[in-house]
């Protein structure tokens, strides 16, 4: 689950944006799974946040030297 920031800058602003979109319904859903049952690794909320953040931060800078 956990993406390094190599990894995220290899990819097109495209594939970025559709990866954000996908980890974001990721998240949601395992949010809403926790609430109803706790997660037995509930550290994959954080890094499932921390991965969203990490792909904005470099798409916008992607967006920002293009």
């Amino acid at each position: 689950m956990d993406m390094k920031t190599s990894e995220i800058r290899e990819m097109t602003i495209a594939e970025i944006e559709e990866r954000v979109e996908s980890q974001k319904l990721e998240l949601t859903r395992m949010v809403l799974n926790h609430h109803i049952s706790p997660l037995d690794n509930p550290m994959k909320i954080r890094h499932a946040r921390k991965d969203i953040a990490r792909m904005l931060t470099i798409l916008s800078q992607k967006k920002k030297n293009a």
